[in-house]
């Protein structure tokens, strides 16, 4: 009687065990699947993300593109002519366009600036 005891002790312990290790076992898929779910969700937040920054960077190299070409426009044989006939619709109808060209280089503080001579105006 003892042997059946102890054989039924014996199996009731190792039932016991192997319920605990599905217990174990259960909960590490468990915790798996959240982490899972949970990287899926941030996975889906950053390529949204990334997205949107690509979108944002192919409007600013075009706006790139745009202004190198017309900074290459200005600097082109007549480009100051070219920005000058742009420039002149901004000018009021009543107003009076001055263009200030300077015969002599700007004085600086090594060269002080000799008389109070005129700066060339044309209007």
């Amino acid at each position: 009687m003892e042997s059946q005891l102890l054989s039924l002790s014996a199996e009731r312990q190792e039932l016991v065990c192997s319920l605990i290790g599905l217990a174990v076992k259960l909960g590490l898929i468990g915790l798996t699947g959240v982490s899972l779910f949970q990287l899926a969700g941030a996975y889906q937040q950053r390529m949204e993300s990334q997205g949107e920054i690509s979108a944002v960077l192919e409007i600013e190299n075009a706006k790139l593109v745009k202004a190198r070409e017309r900074f290459d426009d200005l600097f082109m044989v007549e480009g100051e002519q070219r920005l000058i006939r742009e420039q002149s619709q901004w000018i009021a109808p009543n107003r009076l366009r001055v263009i200030w060209q300077s015969k002599r280089p700007f004085p600086t503080v090594d060269s002080p600036a000799s008389g109070s001579g005129n700066q060339g105006a044309r209007p």
